[in-house]
């Protein structure tokens, strides 16, 4: 992990300080099983993991939930009238090969346990990529997850219309099989109480993306945003890994867009892996997601071994 900046506004505990935050804590309902189904490919975080850093994590974001539901009351007090609901949305960012949908997928189904078993919806903004023919048309295809690879004005109008309570709203689905968003392909989201959002780019901000002239931008929808964290070193050996894992099952579908790589010798898939790391996930990493870590509410730093060793508090 790059450090913290010192006069960043942050508390910050070990897991053991961490865990104690689980006030009035019951029983982790997550078996073993469904664990590894949250689990990302190639990730490795136990049931202690979530026990002692994610229930403590589900906690907070209950506090935090109650109180903007809080908020909306006295609105409603004021204006002598109910006002339509919108979802509390709950952004996770951080780099490629970090664990970001291992957290995303463990708060799903820690959120959806709550004793008010309130309605939780998760999305990917992989699926505001341009299809890969416009990112060919554009020849951009290399700067794939970059800011300048998003639609971003098709993500904005989706944040606007879920804020806004609009029923079934479709999101575009995108496939790591097909390296691509699948044609007329949806994950419909239907007006949730909280949305989970996982992606790289949603801490960023209209400075981010000074060619779009938007007064709000992503960061301006989100209640609570999470940054999973790890030193870079660590991040390269992890993204190896899956490289690796996936040439031998996934690489060898015929429809695999990598599929031209599955029968690549290990040590030239290794060489591989390292290159479009330095050459494409680097310079995302460095340019356009790791400078947005300060904005985050929290972060969640990750050792080499995948566990996790911090977390970080915004005051």
């Amino acid at each position: 992990m790059q450090d913290v900046n010192v006069d960043a506004p942050f508390f910050e505990f070990t897991v053991q300080e961490w865990s104690s935050f689980a006030h009035n804590k019951k029983s982790l309902t997550l078996t073993e099983e469904k664990l590894q189904e949250c689990l990302a490919y190639n990730d490795k975080i136990s049931l202690e993991d979530v026990d002692r850093v994610y229930q403590p994590l589900s906690r907070l974001l209950y506090l935090y939930y109650r109180s903007r539901h809080d908020r909306s009351t006295v609105i409603e007090q004021f204006l002598g009238k109910s006002i339509e609901s919108s979802p509390f949305i709950i952004s996770i960012s951080g780099s490629v090969s970090v664990g970001k949908s291992t957290t995303a997928r463990l708060l799903h189904h820690l959120l959806s346990s709550w004793p008010s078993k309130p309605k939780v919806s998760l999305i990917t903004t992989d699926g505001y990529l341009y299809p890969n023919s416009i990112l060919e048309k554009r020849n951009i295809l290399n700067k794939k997850g970059f800011p300048i690879s998003y639609d971003v004005h098709k993500l904005m109008q989706f944040l606007h219309d879920v804020k806004d309570g609009i029923p079934n709203l479709k999101v575009p689905v995108y496939s790591h099989l097909f390296y691509d968003v699948i044609p007329d392909n949806f994950t419909i989201v239907d007006r949730p109480d909280i949305l989970i959002i996982e992606g790289v780019n949603v801490l960023q901000n209209g400075a981010d993306y000074p060619e779009i002239r938007n007064k709000v931008f992503i960061s301006d929808f989100i209640d609570f945003s999470i940054y999973v964290d790890a030193k870079e070193d660590f991040l390269i050996s992890w993204y190896v890994d899956r490289f690796l894992k996936l040439r031998e099952n996934t690489f060898n579908s015929k429809e695999s867009y990598f599929h031209r790589y599955a029968h690549m010798p290990e040590d030239e898939a290794i060489v591989l892996a390292k290159l479009i790391w330095q050459s494409v996930n680097h310079i995302n990493l460095v340019e356009n997601i790791l400078p947005c870590k300060n904005r985050a509410n929290l972060i969640i730093e990750k050792s080499e071994n995948h566990s996790i060793s911090k977390i970080f508090l915004r005051k």
